[in-house]
């Protein structure tokens, strides 16, 4: 029996492996429309020369309302010059019944496929979910167009369709942005590599997802120095919208426009993609100083600072783990080296039994307040390296929020209250 394969456009797979390691589980997806044989190659020396050559187009699919839908999509797009027919070359196509399929999502090792199938049939799910699409043909010369057909012809093929996905660095529009590089003989990539708006892959990732707080605070909190560095125009293309603009602005190998003409395929009747916005840290400052002094007002009431820092320990010493996993047993490189570790500590799980403890009405052991001023310490120590490193992370918001709360809580908890014995 064929595996079925099913889409996820664009998808972002750090936050779904934070969300696997919560639930166990991916959420689901929707099962893809049974893809077409794609048209057999014909040998150049077989073609006729009257034959005039397909016309290429880029068509890109607004964002959508459900997580997974948020950074759009987009695929090249292959008309027959003979019969008319539209055939959409889609690299978002991934086959959950392989073996291992679970465990490799996990440790970041996914494999997608480029699957061809008419375009009627790929645009069918964004008519139906009220996403826009636009399709943009492009400027080509005959030859690169043969090439670049018969080339996504060969690529489309069962053996060959199967390529490793990476959600920043090789997805469906990085992939569609190197086969346009190539039919141009690498014209594409001279002239978006040298150029820079100062996007990063966090901002970018920050700004998709913004629609849904908890998932842009999982990028957030998720991603580590690698997705801080600014990308020039070429790496920016990994958002099909990004790859969209700079075609606009690309010139093909005659120095004319690379986009001949635009035309809107489906309406957009949803919320629009996001706009950019600056970050600020000075209001994550002002929550951590106001926290903080809770923390400080309450200090005789020792009980009820237990079961309020229960929950924060928790959550950083979950968070913690994800992110020492992510960046210890995983391919996922955007997440490694993360600073954050140093603010959500997974020695937090060890000051549970503590919480629990002042909870009871009574004080812990020295341990628990040594342990308090260690997660303080390494919370301090990530701001010294936020104003130290050679290669910056952008988490300041993380730690003013957290430093502070994180002090207070170690002076207050950190002593041994002498009204309290221990039992």
């Amino acid at each position: 029996m064929r595996p079925l394969l099913m889409r996820w456009p664009s998808c972002r797979l750090l936050f779904l492996l934070l969300l696997v390691c919560v639930t166990g589980l991916p959420t689901a997806v929707s099962a893809a429309p049974t893809p077409t044989a794609a048209p057999a190659a014909v040998p150049e020396r077989e073609a006729p020369t009257a034959t005039p050559p397909p016309k290429i187009g880029i068509v890109t699919m607004q964002p959508g309302s459900i997580f997974f839908e948020r950074f759009g999509h987009d695929a090249i797009v292959v008309v027959d010059p003979v019969s008319g027919e539209a055939i959409s070359y889609n690299f978002g196509y991934f086959d959950p019944g392989e073996p291992d399929f679970i465990s490799r999502f996990i440790r970041g090792d996914m494999m997608y496929y480029l699957v061809a199938l008419p375009l009627e049939q790929d645009l069918s799910y964004y008519r139906d979910s009220g996403r826009g699409a636009n399709l943009q043909w492009l400027d080509l010369s005959p030859d690169q167009a043969r090439s670049l057909a018969a080339s996504l012809a060969e690529r489309a093929r069962p053996e060959n369709a199967r390529y490793r996905y990476d959600y920043y660095t090789a997805n469906c529009a990085t992939m569609v942005r190197d086969a346009i590089d190539g039919a141009l003989g690498g014209g594409l990539h001279a002239q978006l590599s040298g150029r820079s708006r100062g996007n990063t892959y966090r901002s970018e990732s920050v700004r998709l997802a913004s629609p849904a707080p908890w998932m842009w605070l999982g990028f957030d909190i998720g991603l580590g120095p690698f997705a801080d560095q600014p990308l020039s125009r070429w790496q920016e293309a990994f958002v099909p919208m990004r790859l969209a603009a700079a075609l606009r602005e690309a010139r093909n190998s005659d120095g004319r426009p690379l986009v001949q003409a635009e035309q809107e395929l489906l309406p957009h009747r949803i919320a629009p993609e996001p706009a950019e916005f600056a970050r600020r840290w000075w209001p994550w400052l002002l929550c951590g100083v106001v926290l903080a002094a809770g923390v400080l007002a309450l200090r005789r009431r020792r009980r009820l600072l237990g079961g309020l820092a229960l929950p924060l320990w928790l959550f950083c010493g979950i968070a913690g783990a994800l992110l020492t996993f992510l960046w210890g047993f995983s391919a996922h490189h955007a997440a490694w080296a993360n600073r954050n570790l140093l603010q959500l500590s997974p020695l937090c799980l060890l000051l549970l039994p503590g919480a629990i403890t002042l909870l009871r009405g009574r004080t812990p052991r020295r341990a628990f307040r040594v342990l308090l001023w260690v997660v303080a310490a390494l919370s301090g120590l990530g701001l010294v390296l936020h104003w130290l490193s050679l290669q910056p992370q952008i988490n300041l918001q993380w730690i003013v929020l957290l430093l502070p709360v994180h002090v207070a809580l170690a002076w207050v908890l950190g002593g041994r209250d002498p009204a309290v014995t221990h039992r």
